[in-house]
């Protein structure tokens, strides 16, 4: 009985550093964004991107979001974004599978002068009218 007791603290005590490190201690990015864009296929277009943080997935400076954007004339592009630190990977995709108009953009968050956050976004959509490419910009609501 001893051996096991002792076994088991071990394990306790071997778990702590994974439970500490479970906590989120990053800066959340949750909110509504408005964004103008420019896509290489279709042109200017205009948008609302919202992140929603997902606490449960989330750990020390490192984020798990939900991601939806809405693009008038166009539709809801549904996905998630990874954030290590400031640093944010989003995967989107139109509800409908036969435009192959899904993708994945990288973007970095920073501040405004007013202190609002905004994030400049890359994305690249692989099977997209052959491929295609875009830039975002958004600052939140």
């Amino acid at each position: 009985m001893p051996r096991f007791t002792l076994g088991c603290l071990t394990i306790l005590i071997a778990l702590l550093p994974l439970q500490a490190q479970a906590k989120f201690t990053g800066e959340d990015f949750s909110g509504v964004y408005q964004c103008t864009g420019q896509d290489a296929h279709e042109g200017a277009y205009t948008g609302t991107v919202t992140m929603t943080l997902k606490p449960e997935h989330s750990r020390a400076p490192y984020a798990s979001y939900d991601f939806k954007l809405e693009v008038p004339d166009y539709g809801t592009y549904l996905g998630h974004a990874a954030a290590n630190g400031r640093h944010v990977a989003m995967h989107f995709g139109l509800q409908d599978p036969t435009t192959h108009d899904y993708g994945t953009g990288i973007a970095v968050i920073k501040k405004t002068k007013a202190g609002k956050w905004r994030f400049h976004k890359f994305y690249f959509e692989p099977e997209f009218k052959g491929g295609n490419t875009g830039l975002e910009d958004c600052v939140i609501r």
